[in-house]
């Protein structure tokens, strides 16, 4: 009894942590104020107002921002969970020359830090003329390594009685896929899309870099334009508030799935 009440109050105070700068966002978007002050509550709100989200809101160019941050999140998310899905099938459920060695050749990648190919990669899409053009921000992203090894992790959970039955049945791969494999595993591709529309919708390093006009750049890279021109405070809580909001309502709406793709995907057959 004692070691669970510790556990709960461990929890409550690492919560209360964890939410502090949450509350600090939210209540300091609702101040108008235009810098830090001495008072440690200063971003507690004596007269809330929203006009720090109006400010945002009423900027020329945010609902092309907006548009932008929808284009190169959504495309890249569909794309993710199709390859991470379909490849993921592969490496789990099918045998071939070198299977493993082709995985783990790609796991390997995953060591090599983004930021390290970003000036390669700068001088390719240059050449193809991809600069300030969503390809910049799509093609690199339309797959992900992990996404990979996620549903490959999954489906070597499931049951081979499963595929060999639906074998017996006279179903083919496309039909073992679709109808078996793909259905099962809801939660890993839960995960994929949850990880995929954050990193997406988050990303200020990859679009900084490659958008060069005021009219392609996502929410993220035009929220940090004005808050460079403005160093407003409250206008900062504002704009963080509002790029967080998708991201927030998707690990809600997914927040089961997810749980559980996370949970399951350490586990073998």
């Amino acid at each position: 009894m004692k070691k669970s009440l510790f556990v709960y109050l461990m929890l409550a105070i690492l919560g209360i942590i964890f939410f502090f700068p949450f509350a600090m966002m939210i209540l300091g978007s609702l101040q108008k104020v235009e810098r830090a002050t001495a008072d440690p509550l200063f971003w507690i709100p004596t007269n809330p107002t929203l006009y720090n989200f109006s400010y945002i809101m009423n900027q020329s160019s945010f609902t092309q921002w907006i548009k932008n941050s929808l284009v190169i999140t959504i495309v890249p998310v569909l794309a993710q969970i199709f390859f991470g899905a379909v490849l993921g099938y592969i490496f789990a459920k099918k045998k071939f020359p070198g299977r493993e060695f082709v995985f783990w050749t790609m796991m390997a990648v995953v060591m090599v830090p983004g930021q390290l190919l970003i000036i390669p990669k700068y001088v390719m899409f240059s050449q193809f003329g991809w600069i300030n053009t969503y390809a910049s921000i799509i093609v690199p992203e339309l797959w992900a390594i992990m996404g990979v090894f996620l549903v490959r992790q999954f489906m070597m959970t499931i049951p081979k009685d499963l595929e060999e039955a639906a074998y017996m049945d006279g179903a083919g791969d496309f039909t073992i896929f679709f109808r078996i494999m793909l259905p099962l595993a809801k939660p890993a591709i839960a995960t994929i899309g949850t990880f995929a529309f954050i990193s997406c919708w988050n990303d200020l390093f990859t679009p900084l870099i490659f958008m060069t006009s005021e009219d392609m750049f996502p929410i993220t890279v035009g929220l940090a334009s004005i808050l460079t021109k403005e160093g407003n405070f409250g206008v900062e809580m504002a704009g963080s508030a509002i790029s967080f909001v998708p991201t927030f309502l998707i690990f809600i709406f997914f927040q089961r799935y997810f749980t559980e793709g996370i949970a399951m995907t350490g586990l073998k057959s």
